[in-house]
This record gives C-alpha cells, structure tokens and sequence, in this order.
C-alpha cells in the first residue's frame, strides 16, 4: 500500500527532471545555433550577401539537427520547423553594427515555441514550470 502511494509522486518527480533538463539541454543547442549562425555568416571571405545568409543557415541546421529542428530559409522570420510542422521562427539579418554604422553585422535569431511544440512527452503539471518560448540572438560582425 505504501509503495502505491508513494510511486505516483515519485515518477511525477523523475519525469519532471527528465523534461526539464532535457528542455535547459535544447536551449543551450539554440543558443548554441544562434552563436553558430553569426559566427559563420561573419567570418566568410569577400562574401555576398546571399552567401553570408546560406552560411548562417547551414550552421544553425547543423546545430539543431539533432533534436529534428531546421531553420527553412533566409527571410526574416522565416520557419524554424519540427519534422516538417512549423514550431517557432529563425531570422538572419545583416545591417550595420549598432556600435558602428560603417561596420556591417550579423544578427541570427532563433524563436521556438517550447510549450506548444515540447521535445518530450508532456508529464502533468510541467507545462506550469516548463517556458512558452525559448529565444535568442547572437550578434557578430562581419569581416
């Protein structure tokens, strides 16, 4: 009896730490893709604009390709997709820096609707706890 009244809580427990951290997991990737994304774009060679765009995109899919994610494109906002769903959205935007308007620089920002997209099968109570969105820029200039 007493095993059956303590097992309930304690698998809400397990579950719970298992949904959240794999959750602080996937938002370390999408800042991670964010940084990766600036970073590539910046660093090119006599680019174009059109090639510092498909750099940034690359790294920021190669980033998240191992939770399913794929940012489809260039556009502002354009789609961050789950398994082909739309889940949030990813932008890459070159403009002069902030700091200095002579310099150009790269923003990457990666938006995913956490709470109606989750990565894991949702346990009862968490999405109280779990965030609705998980955001992020990184800014880099581009050489």
């Amino acid at each position: 009896m007493e095993f059956a009244l303590v097992v309930t809580p304690l698998l809400i427990i397990v579950f719970g730490i298992i949904s959240y951290g794999y959750m602080l997991s996937f938002r370390q990737a999408i800042s991670q893709a964010a940084a990766e994304g600036a970073r590539a774009g910046a660093v090119l060679v006599y680019p174009d604009a059109g090639d510092v765009e498909d750099a940034a995109v690359a790294r920021m899919n190669e980033a998240l390709s191992s939770y399913g994610v794929t940012c489809s494109g260039v556009a502002p906002d354009s789609a961050l997709t789950r398994d082909g769903a739309p889940a949030g959205t990813c932008s890459i935007e070159v403009d002069a820096c902030a700091g200095d308007s002579s310099k150009q620089c790269i923003t990457a920002t990666v938006a995913y609707e956490y709470r109606d997209h989750s990565l894991l099968p949702t346990v009862p109570g968490m999405g109280v706890v779990l965030p609705e969105t998980l955001r992020y820029s990184a800014v880099a200039e581009v050489s």
